[in-house]
Parts: structure tokens; C-alpha cells; sequence
């Protein structure tokens, strides 16, 4: 009789630890999972500004390099092709330079297609540069890179643009 109360003590006791064991796993997986959660939630609310602040610079960018924008801001300052091709490399390189840090809030692809946009507005730049004399004026030049932007079907840069706002969108 001793055997089977001692039998019978222990059984409950199993139970009981596992019962107890069980509820209080569950309690530290659901804390586990809330904290989890809450951390995400901070998370997004730190991120989310930064990210949307990234997006709002490079759409600036890209408008900023398209070769209209360019030539109407910037050929003023030059007489010559040569000095308004070194004046519109130079804009173009100081802006991707002083917006590339925001490749951290903007996913891979999309900074790649950023950052392709950019290249070809430059060898847009220097193509044209190319057909036209070095001591013709900044006039000539701004008109030949006219010509070249004109004959495309879409710019690099309206493509960014619009993958850009696909992604900025994508947040909310």
C-alpha cells in the first residue's frame, strides 16, 4: 500500500511540475514575443522618418541631375563647352556625394537604379562633349545634351524617380 501512495504522490508531483513548467513557458514565450514586438514597433518609428527623409533627398537628387535642370541652373556660369561640361560633372559628383549615405534607408536595388541614373546622365554629358568643339560655347554644348535627352524613350532618371516613389510608398 505504501508503494502504490508513494506512486501515486510522485505521479502528481510530475504533473504538477509539468503543469507548472508548461505555464510558465508559455508566460516567457508570450513576454518574449510582446517584448519582441514592442522593440520592432520602436524600431519602425525610429526608422521610418529616416527613411522617408532618405527618399525626400534622393528625389531631390534626381531632380536636381536631370540634364534640363542642370543646363538651366548651371549654364550661366560658363562661356565655354569645356568649362560647362567640368561645371555640370563637377554638380552632379558633389550632389551624389553629398546624398550617398542615404543608401542605408534605401533598399539595394533601388539605390542601384539611383546610382545608374547618375552614370547615365553623365555619359550623356560627355557624349555629347565629345561631338562638340572645345572652345564652342556653354550654349552649344547644353543644346547637344537637349538633343541627346530628347531622342531617349524614358531617362534614367524619371525611371529612378519612379522606383524611388514605389518604394517611398511602400512604407505606408
Amino acid at each position: 500500500m505504501e508503494l502504490n501512495s508513494l506512486v501515486t504522490i510522485v505521479i502528481c508531483v510530475l504533473i504538477v511540475t509539468a503543469g507548472s513548467y508548461m505555464s510558465i513557458r508559455a508566460i516567457v514565450k508570450s513576454y518574449t514575443e510582446k517584448k519582441v514586438w514592442e522593440h520592432r514597433i520602436a524600431h519602425q518609428q525610429l526608422i521610418t522618418p529616416l527613411r522617408i527623409q532618405a527618399g525626400e533627398r534622393m528625389c531631390l537628387f534626381l531632380e536636381r541631375i536631370t540634364p534640363n535642370n542642370l543646363i538651366v541652373r548651371l549654364s550661366s556660369s560658363a562661356t565655354t563647352a569645356l568649362e560647362l561640361h567640368q561645371l555640370l560633372l563637377r554638380e552632379i559628383r558633389e550632389e551624389f556625394n553629398h546624398n550617398v549615405a542615404q543608401q542605408i534607408y534605401i533598399g539595394t536595388d533601388t539605390w542601384d537604379i539611383i546610382r545608374n541614373a547618375k552614370e547615365e546622365v553623365i555619359t550623356i554629358i560627355n557624349l555629347a562633349s565629345q561631338d562638340v568643339a572645345k572652345d564652342a560655347s556653354a550654349g552649344e554644348l547644353a543644346r547637344e545634351i537637349m538633343k541627346r535627352v530628347i531622342a531617349q524613350e524614358s531617362s534614367a532618371t524619371s525611371i529612378a524617380l519612379a522606383t524611388l516613389k514605389k518604394e517611398m510608398q511602400e512604407l505606408f
